[in-house]
């Protein structure tokens, strides 16, 4: 009956370092293309209207905070899921 418990965490490992992989590999992916995204329209924006520089720097910066929480929210669930991950109780008893 031990070997199976052992099993089970062992699963339970390797689905959470697979599964903290992905979520950094997509989770990074969105956030970068979105940031390259918003600077070019940025750029393009102040290359249009230069006297507006300030107000669309301020609002690129931001936006690109707010784009940039996405993937530390994603550094987080990974870290969570390989060092605190809440799935060892129910097979670890």
């Amino acid at each position: 009956m031990a070997g199976v418990d052992m099993v089970s965490v062992d699963n339970i490992a390797m689905a959470s370092i697979v599964i903290a992989g992905m979520t950094m590999a997509i989770g990074s992916i969105g956030p970068a293309i979105g940031e390259g995204w918003a600077l070019s329209r940025a750029l393009s924006a102040i290359a249009q209207q230069p006297d507006e520089a300030n107000n669309i720097t301020r609002t690129l910066f931001v936006g690109l905070a707010m784009i940039e929480s996405i993937a530390i929210y994603c550094f987080v669930i990974s870290i969570i899921l390989i060092f605190a991950n809440p799935f060892w109780s129910y097979v670890a008893k």
